[in-house]
């Protein structure tokens, strides 16, 4: 296949569902867990539940980067534009996320801070330039998907002496919150994961094998349907051989080694923090990055010494027990009423990977019969 078309060809995808049907064995439930946000607002887009057996359950997991920032990393962030005068930048889907008191990066916009969406950090670094009179900091988040262009950022503002240039450093890493979720004793026992790909196109799959030693069937998926639909198949069969192991079913774009390029240049830059707050999974030891003391002088944290203070969730807010997978959005009692697209309450609605942000937007907490499948 070279068209994304040929990912979403509604015939082969009820074919392909029709077989893991037949794979299912009569008695038998396969809980998975799509890992990442991207998979999960395929899922919702392309009706793929409504595809599935009933005996095939999937559930939503904490891959969604700007759901699992906690509230006190935004206030942060906020703080940095409101209170400290600098241009801050960074990617769209965070302007829009809540802090303390409903306080967002786009609120602080409008009472006069200086903040830029960009699409890069190539973008953040040329406002550095342009701007050698003006302190710009860019608010650096996500997996291992997009930490490499952070460190080559770092890397470029060491090589030009970017003065004016930091990063607020929130990169966090894939297997410590898989790690969490499988030991979370309240979570719903899962059989298999899937793996997300874009992460493991930097990291490699051999990250992923404690898991399948453990019990965990695991396949890396890619993010149209076909892929989602054929990486649910390799897991029912893993189940049903009682063989866990790491399978790769985004071949076009991963090799088992990951890129080693890219994970150089990030432990060039960046080192392991020793603890770091996750909503939903609380905090995790040698979970996330923060620059490493060669670049010290990029770190916006030192730079501005910055204090980072934990704040609880909003009251009712179910965001961090829909990123552990606990409960699906439509379990939250704000959601669609008080929390919606236009007055969200937690991250998990404003993401452009975040759970509730995919069931309202594909109509997947209606009633099943006034739901149309796109696949």
């Amino acid at each position: 296949m070279k068209y994304a078309s040929e990912f979403r060809d509604g015939a082969l995808a009820r074919k392909v569902a029709a077989a893991i049907a037949t794979d299912c064995e009569p008695g038998r439930a396969y809980t998975l867990m799509e890992f990442c946000g991207g998979h999960t607002h395929t899922i919702a887009r392309y009706g793929l539940e409504d595809l599935l057996p009933p005996a095939v359950r999937l559930v939503h997991g904490p891959g969604c980067p700007v759901c699992v920032l906690p509230v006190g990393r935004i206030d942060t962030a906020v703080e940095l534009a409101r209170d400290h005068g600098v241009m801050l930048c960074t990617y769209g889907d965070m302007v829009r996320v809540p802090g303390s008191g409903r306080e967002s990066l786009l609120k602080a916009k409008a009472a006069g801070a200086d903040v830029r969406m960009v699409w890069s950090t190539l973008d953040a670094l040329r406002l550095a330039r342009e701007n050698p009179d003006r302190q710009v900091v860019f608010f650096a988040i996500g997996f291992e998907t997009t930490t490499p262009p952070t460190a080559l950022a770092l890397k470029q503002a060491k090589a030009e002496n970017l003065k004016n240039f930091s990063v607020f450093c929130n990169h966090v890493m894939t297997p410590p919150a898989m790690r969490a979720v499988l030991d979370d004793g309240e979570a719903i026992p899962l059989q298999g994961i899937v793996a997300p790909g874009h992460v493991s196109t930097v990291i490699g799959t051999a990250p992923y094998q404690p898991f399948a030693d453990r019990g965990q069937a695991m396949v890396v998926a890619g993010f149209e349907p076909l892929d989602l639909l054929q990486a649910i198949a390799m897991l029912v069969r893993q189940i049903n051989e009682g063989r866990p192991r790491v399978e790769n079913a985004y071949v076009r774009a991963l090799t088992p080694e990951g890129n080693p390029k890219a994970r150089a240049v990030i432990a060039e830059t960046l080192t392991l923090r020793p603890s770091f707050e996750w909503r939903g999974l609380g905090t995790l030891p040698d979970s996330a990055l923060r620059i490493a003391d060669a670049y010290a002088d990029f770190d916006a944290e030192r730079r501005f010494a910055v204090p980072y203070r934990a704040v609880p969730d909003p009251k009712s807010c179910a965001c961090a027990d829909i990123v552990r997978g606990r409960k699906r959005p439509e379990d939250c009692k704000l959601f669609g009423t008080a929390c919606t697209p236009d007055t969200p309450i937690g991250s998990c609605m404003v993401s452009g990977e975040g759970a509730c942000a995919a069931h309202w937007l594909y109509g997947r907490h209606r009633d099943p019969s006034q739901r149309r499948l796109s696949a």
